[in-house]
């Protein structure tokens, strides 16, 4: 027998049972698993599991579903991580440039040593260096320092 929460979610809250814990994680490991075998794994009907799924996308805790690939397989494998110095109130002005740059695959802005942290791929390492030299030479871009990705030990996507 299934305990229920002892409080009620609000109208609009994202509140998560651990039913509902258990299917995103299901989700998160193949989010392409039948509604049907969801149920099963869950010990809930297949309509509880849609009617879940529904509240958790109304709820904006499911944004969206996506593939995660194996980049290893695909060009521009070479991955790297580079952390960027920004000169005061260059910021936009980096970011403008970094955008135009189809290698970047992610620019988040960060507390610590760095103003951002770019993900980037290249398809060999000399056309790593080409962009590192690129991104270096960025009007308020003060320093970079970059990690090679070696190998992937987890991804939860």
């Amino acid at each position: 027998m299934r305990s229920f929460p002892q409080k009620s979610p609000t109208a609009g809250s994202s509140y998560l049972d651990a039913t509902d814990r258990e299917l995103l994680s299901l989700l998160q490991n193949n989010a392409r698993e039948s509604v049907t075998t969801l149920g099963k794994k869950l010990g809930v009907a297949r309509t509880t599991v849609l009617a879940r799924m529904q509240r958790l996308e109304t709820n904006g805790v499911i944004t969206g579903y996506s593939v995660r690939l194996n980049q290893a397989t695909l060009e521009k494998s070479l991955q790297a991580y580079v952390g960027l110095s920004v000169a005061p109130k260059s910021g936009r002005d980096v970011l403008k440039r970094l955008n135009k740059m189809p290698e970047i695959k992610l620019v988040c802005s960060v507390s610590g040593e760095f103003d951002y942290v770019a993900w980037i791929r290249a398809d060999a390492p000399d056309a790593l260096d080409r962009l590192l030299d690129e991104i270096g030479d960025i009007d308020g871009v003060s320093r970079t320092n970059t990690s090679v990705v070696l190998a992937e030990r987890i991804n939860r996507g």
